[in-house]
């Protein structure tokens, strides 16, 4: 029986390869070129070097040839009218004359309120005849009298003194003990005398001044100038007698509170603290120790009003600067 060899009957093998799916290369192919013609005003992709930026737009040129013009004008802007400033009023002339209370006050007797009050009261007189005038003009060569002596309007003058142990703050001492006057007496030919006090065995930072109304200020309590003390006891002080200062005891005169209080760094003591506060009853800071059962061995102020110790040795003087005179009186 023969075979017939012949396979024209049989359906064609298809040999093509399958076309890739969209989206999806032929795989171990590499990928055609996009043969989607470029939208106008695009830049082919970029190659891989990254020398062209992917679909950026070529940058126009400035067309050089357009002489198009508009018929608009261009708004005229009108110019700025500046008001005239107004002059600063003239200084008055001095005519040598002076308030009588600054007068007073420029001589270190007291604030220019207070001394409006002793005006008032008939306790001054000028050229001998008692002016109870407010505002009344002193003129130059004029005498003022107060308390039977002769008042001298003078530079206002600022000292201050690191005060050592053993010296009473006072003007004057009956029993003749030693005071603060004669640390600082050959400090200027002004009258001064010392803003505040300190005990006889409490060293530290006096202030001394002529300027009545600075001093008055200074020492007020509604002022509240704050100062800071070296306090050195008996013994350790507590964290709990550190909490009980803070929140406040009472004493016989009211209650009485500090500020801040802490060990003083670099003294590895815990008998050292440093208390700040801005009360200025008398004895303050003794007698609140004292009522914790503490038994004080030194106390030194070590800042005032802002002033510090810095260059100062015990027993001497300095006096302030502008800088520093312009600061108390912002207080």
């Amino acid at each position: 029986m023969e075979h017939n060899n012949n396979n024209s009957n049989r359906p064609k093998r298809n040999t093509s390869k399958p076309a890739p799916r969209s989206g999806r290369p032929e795989r171990n192919s590499r990928p055609e070129q996009n043969s989607r013609p470029e939208k106008e005003g695009r830049t082919p992709r970029s190659s891989r070097n990254g020398d062209e930026k992917p679909f950026a737009k070529p940058r126009r040129k400035p067309d050089t040839t357009r002489t198009e013009q508009t018929d608009k004008k261009p708004r005229a802007r009108k110019p700025m009218q500046r008001k005239p400033k107004t002059p600063p009023p003239t200084p008055k002339a001095y005519d040598g004359t002076i308030r009588l209370n600054k007068y007073i006050a420029n001589a270190g007797i007291c604030s220019r309120r207070e001394a409006d009050k002793l005006i008032a009261a008939g306790s001054v007189m000028v050229n001998g005849t008692v002016v109870t005038e407010m505002g009344f003009q002193v003129h130059e060569g004029d005498v003022v009298n107060y308390g039977g002596e002769v008042l001298r309007s003078e530079r206002k003058r600022y000292f201050l003194l690191n005060k050592p142990k053993g010296y009473i703050t006072t003007v004057d001492d009956p029993q003749e003990r030693k005071t603060v006057m004669m640390l600082i007496d050959s400090a200027c030919p002004e009258r001064i005398y010392p803003v505040g006090r300190l005990d006889r065995n409490t060293t530290g930072l006096l202030l001394f001044t002529n300027d009545g109304e600075l001093a008055r200020r200074l020492t007020h309590p509604s002022t509240g100038v704050y100062k800071i003390y070296h306090v050195e006891v008996d013994r350790a002080v507590t964290r709990d007698d550190m909490k009980k200062l803070l929140e406040g005891i009472e004493l016989e005169d009211g209650p009485a509170h500090v500020d801040d209080i802490q060990y003083v760094e670099g003294a590895n003591d815990k008998r050292i603290v440093g208390v700040e506060l801005h009360s200025g009853k008398n004895r303050i800071v003794r007698r609140m120790f004292e009522h914790l059962g503490y038994n004080i061995h030194k106390l030194d102020r070590v800042v005032f009003a802002g002033l510090t110790k810095k260059d100062l040795p015990r027993g001497r003087y300095r006096e302030l600067t502008e800088q520093e005179v312009g600061y108390l009186k912002m207080i």
